[in-house]
């Protein structure tokens, strides 16, 4: 009686032995396995993330190019050297530099002013702003009675000065007198990174003479004017 159960109770923790060898081995295979598979699930979705990552960067980066070009058309790229940028209420914003000036008609003119500097005499030559102003195109309501006369133009130069001038100072069929974009003074041209200066024949003062000239803004009142009842 005593040999059976010593020799049941040896085959139950040979059995008992056997068994956890078999755990301990089937733990061992799967977890090489799982921990191969993991890494190679890793390794697949950082290799999916990767491939996928530059095209998604070009989409970006195409859209986002996209987008420069249109804000380039928008006229918000920065501006060149002696350059003019048209904009605000027109269909064709676009930018001219004193170049572009000297290859169009010119017009010329004498006038006297008076500055900080005290009297000014001087001879002009440029380029009629309403002829600049009319290829972008304003966009004045025609539905109104003289609407262009609704219209403006802010004139900005070096070191942001500012002048406003209305449509109707500068437009042929109203005004008397040209205001000129002037390309030159005296039969001096002016330097090419300067830009053109606006020269306003019916000012007795200089003070709408901008030079360094660089933006050209047309604006209607209608908004200012109706937003402020």
């Amino acid at each position: 009686m005593r040999c059976d159960r010593r020799n049941q109770r040896r085959a139950g923790l040979a059995l008992a032995a056997v068994a956890a060898l078999l755990v301990a081995g089937c733990g061992q295979s799967a977890d090489p396995k799982g921990a191969d598979g993991a890494k190679g699930g890793v390794k697949d979705g950082a290799a999916g993330a990767a491939s996928a990552s530059p095209s998604a960067g070009a989409g970006a980066s195409a859209g986002a190019g996209a987008g420069a070009g249109a804000s380039a058309k928008a006229s918000v790229a920065p501006l060149g050297s002696g350059e003019v940028r048209v904009g605000g209420a027109v269909a064709k914003p676009y930018s001219v530099t004193l170049t572009d000036l000297r290859k169009l008609p010119q017009a010329s003119v004498e006038v006297t002013f008076t500055s900080a500097k005290g009297e000014q005499h001087h001879t002009y030559q440029g380029v009629p702003l309403h002829d600049v102003l009319k290829t972008a195109e304003p966009r004045f309501d025609a539905a109104k009675k003289n609407g262009q006369l609704r219209g403006f133009v802010s004139a900005t130069g070096g070191g942001d000065y500012r002048a406003v001038f209305a449509w109707a100072e500068i437009d042929p069929g109203f005004a008397k007198s040209q205001v000129l974009l002037a390309v030159s003074e005296d039969g001096v041209a002016f330097d090419d990174a300067a830009g053109p200066r606006l020269v306003v024949p019916q000012d007795t003062k200089g003070g709408r003479y901008v030079s360094e000239l660089n933006q050209l803004w047309v604006g209607v009142v209608d908004p200012v004017v109706d937003g402020a009842k």
